[in-house]
């Protein structure tokens, strides 16, 4: 059976809406639960085998996401929502960067991930700081305007409709507020994606069942990272969204992008 070609349904039966879970077509209904399962299964291994699958990089990928951010660092009072930011890595990072007046809100649909993010945020005294939710990206428990930053690190890509999504973010920022994705993205350097898609099928689920014991959620975790839009492609689809001056930045060339969009 060749990549792409596995589905949940017989031959013959009446399918519903279809949605892509890394290389397979399952039923759109099943997506979230299949996602929810993977998370579960790595919540508290998660951050380290970043480390250990981007060699360290990640930290780079996701200061430089910090930069672009540029919290202010007075008192000045400003909110950030990190959605599927379950394990809090991304709102310590701005927390180390801000003010005061800085609150974080993380909001990820994975339970086990805020289980542990809220773990790590008292840890490290950020308990106050840092506020977790349970929440869907396609249907944001929050009011309308209510947030100056949006960001998503490693995320989006796992959202059954990232138009919804897109949609959601631009909705709970304020005018003026800013939506800044970090995902895995399109390699643009010949010869590089090669040797990048024999690391990924390779080494990074054989990394996942030394350190965790089971390698298949990172399988998924590698096929979902190609079924995700291209650069210019993500881009269209935040203009769509209503967001203005659409960026992205390239990094470790073009294995992660960084995106940036103002809601005016």
């Amino acid at each position: 059976m060749t990549k792409g070609s596995n589905t949940s349904s017989s031959p013959g039966q009446d399918q519903g809406p279809q949605a892509h879970f890394g290389f397979q077509t399952v039923d759109e209904a099943e997506k979230q639960g299949r996602v929810n399962d993977v998370f579960s299964r790595v919540a508290e291994k998660y951050d380290q085998m970043n480390d250990l699958m981007s060699g360290g990089l990640h930290r780079l990928w996701k200061d430089a996401m910090i930069d672009w951010l540029s919290p202010p660092r007075g008192d000045r009072a400003f909110k950030v929502l990190d959605v599927a930011g379950g394990t809090g890595d991304i709102s310590f990072r701005i927390a180390d960067e801000a003010g005061r007046g800085t609150q974080m809100t993380v909001c990820d649909i994975n339970h086990a991930m805020i289980t542990e993010g809220r773990k790590r945020a008292r840890k490290r005294a950020y308990d106050k700081q840092c506020r977790f939710t349970v929440g869907n990206a396609e249907a944001l428990p929050f009011e309308d305007g209510e947030f100056d930053a949006y960001t998503i690190a490693f995320g989006i890509r796992n959202v059954t409709h990232i138009d919804k999504a897109l949609e959601e973010a631009f909705r709970v920022l304020k005018p003026g507020g800013r939506f800044l994705c970090l995902e895995f993205s399109k390699v643009d350097i010949p010869g590089l994606d090669t040797l990048y898609d024999a690391y990924s099928f390779t080494a990074v689920p054989a990394i996942g069942k030394v350190v965790t014991g089971d390698g298949q959620p990172y399988r998924y975790l590698v096929e979902s990272i190609r079924k995700f839009p291209d650069q210019d492609t993500f881009k269209h689809m935040m203009g769509q969204a209503g967001f203005d001056n659409v960026k992205h930045r390239n990094m470790s060339g073009g294995i992660v992008a960084l995106h940036s969009g103002w809601k005016i």
